[in-house]
């Protein structure tokens, strides 16, 4: 097992990485309350993960309500999020019950802002088993549901006390759900380690095999880089903004298409692929690095293109982006591959070219 910690001051919390902790309680118990928990899941990953967990914390001693949510971003709304409440008021939850998000980044969501909001504020566990949760949505506190004009919009900043990432989990996946998390992988290389660029060109057939080794080395480096940026800018007042490469272009392709169309990491591949091409239209990148991304997303067997929404459509729901200020676009760019910047250089020109030149 792999542990580093997510340095906030009283609010630190580990993140333990390995094959086989799923069902490891006592690593769980340090960080109850009471002897009491609700698990958050959905009907997929219920039936494959629910029944373990609850025999592990009932063999512990501790007492376990399940809530089954149903499947999908299409569902990360608020009528799914009361279905969270209705869930912990029938069981008679109290202040002193901890949440436990079972799942992946939608079931992690809505667990943490949940959380945040159950009688202002009750601790929650991510146990995330998909690799986009491991390796990004589960650290960090970001919680929040959709709204239809925009994704993640209504949310809030509340850290879990602990995450458990059992790559073992990752097994039972679809190929079409590992493909997407391998789009968060290359965006942290893009961000911040061009040496892990060079890594997952020679790694990405034998992450995509579930090599259980390379996952959770991936797992590990990419909670390392998330945990360090978090701890350095935990609301996203600067440094943390360079984690959404690409999701300002993605939220547009998610939130045009419908929730769920596009897989969030679908939506971020092609969004990626579109601020490297701005970055090389601006003399930032190379064009030889643009088609390196656009190589490396296609064998991870991801879009290198967005949908043909329309220019006009693109910039319309990017104008809702969480990163607009003083009604000007913010985007992330790329200096070169391992570094990021937060950039307004873009004129609209550039940037309906870019989409344009990006989009099936």
């Amino acid at each position: 097992m792999r542990t580093l910690d997510v340095a906030l001051g009283a609010r630190a919390y580990p993140i333990h990485i390995g094959a086989g902790i799923f069902d490891n309680a006592e690593l769980i118990l340090p960080y109850l309350k009471r002897p009491r928990v609700a698990i958050v899941t959905n009907e997929l990953v219920g039936p494959l993960y629910l029944g373990r967990l609850q025999a592990a914390l009932d063999a512990a001693g501790v007492a376990s309500t399940a809530i089954v949510l149903p499947d999908g971003e299409a569902n990360k709304n608020w009528e799914t999020l009361n279905l969270i409440f209705s869930g912990l008021l029938e069981a008679r939850c109290e202040r002193s019950v901890t949440l436990i998000a079972l799942g992946g980044g939608v079931v992690g969501d809505m667990t943490g802002f949940a959380a945040a909001c159950y009688q202002r504020g009750v601790p929650f566990i991510q146990v995330p088993t998909t690799l986009l949760s491991q390796v990004d949505s589960s650290v960090g506190g970001k919680t929040a549901i959709n709204h239809p004009l925009g994704k993640n919009m209504i949310g809030a900043f509340y850290q879990p006390r602990l995450v458990l990432a059992d790559v073992s989990t990752l097994r039972t996946l679809p190929i079409r759900e590992l493909r997407a998390g391998l789009a968060e992988v290359i965006k942290h290389a893009l961000i911040r380690d061009a040496a892990r660029m060079d890594w997952l060109e020679q790694h990405i057939d034998g992450l995509l095999a579930c090599d259980e080794d390379l996952l959770a080395e991936a797992v590990e480096w990419n909670c390392r880089i998330k945990a360090t940026v978090v701890a350095a800018d935990e609301t996203e007042q600067g440094e943390r903004a360079h984690l959404n490469l690409g999701h300002t272009f993605g939220h547009a392709i998610e939130t045009g298409m419908g929730y769920g169309e596009y897989l969030h990491g679908e939506a971020v591949a092609a969004g990626v692929v579109m601020a490297a091409q701005l970055s090389a239209q601006l003399g930032m990148l190379p064009e030889a690095d643009v088609e390196r991304i656009r190589r490396l997303f296609q064998r991870a067997g991801l879009p290198v293109q967005g949908p043909k929404l329309g220019v006009e459509r693109y910039l319309d729901l990017m104008r809702h982006d969480k990163k607009v200020a003083d009604g000007r676009l913010r985007l992330i760019l790329l200096r070169r591959i391992g570094e990021a910047v937060i950039s307004e250089a873009a004129s609209q020109a550039e940037i309906e070219l870019a989409i344009a030149s990006c989009c099936v």
